[in-house]
């Protein structure tokens, strides 16, 4: 039962003294390929997960500054993006967006932000992995205004209506450990009605991880978990449910104009 992990973050501390092992469970549990976010702490330092997908012939990467991170931006990090989004291994562009809860940069320099990597992944053509949070309107407002390619909104938590709101736009949803938590019913209903051609799977790890591992630090192969709970709320199996996300993944990031930039990479390694 092979899957993909959609959206993890395995730079940083909590994973530089046992990376291997992470990895090696992850195969152990059937996960074939993560995806690894390369936000990072943000500028200057934008090539986390390059690095990672150099190392591991498993790990595909992306690049991208974090709503979080949007102050720390100056046009050499534009020019940066622009020339690290060309690497084989990198095969979607975030995950950016906006992000209300915590204010970490001002929201008028997130949303400029958000505008310029738009532009940037245009030019790439690269599929976008948005962050959003408290701030779907503006969100979804800059969205229509300034992109039209594939689109995927991570670890989403919305309701069934903004689910028809993205869904009726082409977008795709990403599913994580918050599907299993018990007051989260909501994003069980909009997992019902996602279908299958629009579903992802993530652990968004180290975060977020699913019961019964709650608390603790997530992994890439948590993410079994996650996918028996999404095939149960969908009435049918897990295996049906592995499949069609690889599909999806495959066909959303792995269709890059040059067929041959990922393979290249991965017989290098």
């Amino acid at each position: 039962m092979p899957i993909v992990d959609s959206h993890c973050h395995l730079d940083g501390e909590k994973f530089a003294h046992d990376l291997d092992a992470v990895l090696e469970r992850a195969l152990e549990a059937g996960v074939d390929q993560v995806l690894c976010i390369g936000t990072g702490d943000g500028p200057p330092e934008l090539d986390c997960a390059i690095r990672l997908a150099e190392r591991y012939p498993r790990i595909l990467a992306t690049v991208g500054v974090h709503p979080h991170e949007a102050a720390k931006c100056t046009p050499k990090t534009f020019d940066d993006l622009r020339a690290l989004g060309r690497h084989p291994k990198v095969v979607a562009f975030g995950e950016i967006g906006l992000d209300y809860h915590y204010d970490f940069s001002p929201r008028d320099a997130q949303k400029d932000v958000f505008v310029e990597q738009l532009k940037i992944a245009t030019e790439l053509e690269l599929p976008l992995t948005i962050h959003t949070r408290e701030a779907w309107d503006d969100t979804m407002e800059i969205l229509a205004k300034h992109w039209q390619g594939p689109t995927v909104l991570h670890c989403f938590t919305g309701d069934v209506v903004q689910a028809r709101q993205a869904l009726d736009r082409g977008y795709y949803l990403a599913f994580g450990g918050v599907l299993t938590f018990r007051t989260a019913e909501n994003v069980r209903e909009a997992a019902r009605i996602t279908p299958d051609e629009r579903l992802l799977v993530e652990t968004d790890a180290p975060y977020l991880a699913p019961l019964p591992w709650r608390g603790k630090r997530n992994e890439p192969s948590f993410l079994a978990e996650t996918v028996c709970r999404l095939a149960a709320v969908r009435g049918t199996t897990p295996e049906h449910i592995a499949s069609v996300t690889t599909e999806n993944f495959g066909r959303l990031c792995l269709r890059q104009p040059n067929p041959t930039r990922y393979t290249e990479v991965s017989d290098a390694n």
